[in-house]
């Protein structure tokens, strides 16, 4: 499945530097049990990002939305008509 990752960090700090906010997004190819593992290690782990990217150091408020880019083809029995 084709997913779309949009990372949104506030208040971080990067190598010394203070920056109000960062987004970052990106596509990949990934299976449900896959994007499961992801969500759950970004729910469990309080440090997820910063034993992740080199040069963070610390993250004020952060969200990690992930969104489906293919739907599943829909036969034409599927629509009302």
């Amino acid at each position: 499945m084709r997913v779309k990752f949009v990372l949104t960090m506030d208040d971080l700090t990067v190598g010394g530097q203070q920056i109000d906010q960062l987004i970052l997004d990106w596509e990949s190819e990934l299976d449900q049990d896959e994007i499961l593992d992801v969500s759950h290690r970004w729910i469990t782990s309080k440090n997820f990002l910063t034993q992740r990217m080199e040069g963070l150091t610390r993250v004020g408020e952060s969200t990690l939305t992930i969104e489906p880019l293919e739907e599943e083809e829909m036969d034409i029995e599927d629509y009302d008509v």
